[in-house]
Formats: structure tokens, sequence, C-alpha cells
């Protein structure tokens, strides 16, 4: 498990943090698979002395699934892994690349259709 994790950190760039409404990969020794999910809620687990989560997990898969896993921060922020089931897992919020918006199309028409430098806007029924 160890080995797969460090050539996905080669690979893939990761968050040091997870919060609600990021990107996880997930990493699994048997079955072997690795699939994404976005995190739904992060909540404390109050019956525990130590600091556990409860994560919500809603798997990108077909159909989608929704599952919540009881972790501690190491465990749900790529730290380390952990097992379930005797089975290695490995969980990281991927970084995604902040793009720039792009133009919307209705403003870019209208500029192809411009009559003297304004731009021209026409109903459609």
């Amino acid at each position: 498990m160890e080995q797969l994790v460090a050539e996905l950190k080669k690979k893939l760039p990761f968050k040091e943090t997870t919060a609600p409404g990021d990107i996880v990969l997930i990493a699994a020794q048997q079955p072997q698979m690795l699939l994404y999910a976005v995190v739904g809620k992060i909540v404390r687990d109050e019956t525990r002395r130590d600091e556990w989560w409860h994560v919500t997990l809603h798997l990108l898969s077909l159909p989608i699934q929704t599952v919540v896993w009881t972790l501690r921060t190491p465990q749900f922020t790529g730290q380390e892994t952990f097992t379930m089931g005797g089975e290695g897992r490995f969980i990281q919020a991927v970084q995604l690349e902040q793009e720039q918006p792009e133009l919307p199309l209705a403003s870019t028409v209208g500029q192809a259709n411009s009559r003297n430098g304004r731009p021209s806007l026409r109903i459609v029924k």
C-alpha cells in the first residue's frame, strides 16, 4: 500500500487539508481500486474520547453511493494509511487547478454579429 501511495503522490497534486466539497481520491488494496468521491459533511464523533470524525463521502461511481466512514484527521487527509476489514486504504483531497472563467457564449456571439461596434441581440422564440 505504501508503494502505491508514493506513486500516487508523484502523479497527482494533493491538498494537505480536506474539507466538505473537496474531491478525494480513495485507494483500496482489496478489492484493488482507485476511485474519486466528493466529501460531504465532516462531523465530530462525540462518543469517542480521541478526535474521530464521521466523514460523509459521495462515491463517484454508477450508481453514486454515499458512505460514512469514522476516521481520524491524519487518515482522511492522506497523512497516513489505514485499514478497514483488514485491508489497506488511503484517502487524500486532490488539488484542482483554478481556471479562469471563459467568456459566456452569448457574449462572443454578440461580438461576432456586432454593428457599429455594438453587440447585436435578437429574440429567439
